[in-house]
C-alpha cells in the first residue's frame, strides 16, 4: 500500500511532459529496470517524476503489489493499450 500512497503523488497531468513520456515509452517498450531506463531517457531528476505518472495511469507497468519499489523494479509498458 505504500507504493500505491507515493506513486499517487504523480497522478495529477502537471507531472506528465508529452515528449519526455514519449520517450519513456520507447525505452520501455522492452522490460527493463527503472534506474537505467530512466537514465537512458534523460536526467533521471527530470524524467522519474514524468515515469511515475504513466505508472500511475497505468500505460506503463511496474509490479509494486509483490514489492517493494526502487531502482532495479522492472518497467514496461502495458500491452493491449
Amino acid at each position: 500500500m505504500a507504493n500505491m500512497r507515493w506513486l499517487s503523488r504523480y497522478r495529477r497531468r502537471r507531472c506528465l511532459r508529452q515528449d519526455v513520456a514519449d520517450r519513456l515509452m520507447e525505452v520501455f517498450a522492452d522490460p527493463r529496470p527503472l534506474r537505467p531506463g530512466a537514465a537512458e531517457a534523460g536526467d533521471p531528476l527530470m524524467v522519474l517524476p514524468v515515469l511515475f505518472h504513466p505508472v500511475w495511469s497505468g500505460v506503463l507497468v511496474i509490479d509494486v503489489a509483490s514489492r517493494r519499489l526502487g531502482s532495479d523494479s522492472v518497467v514496461y509498458v502495458a500491452r493491449g493499450l
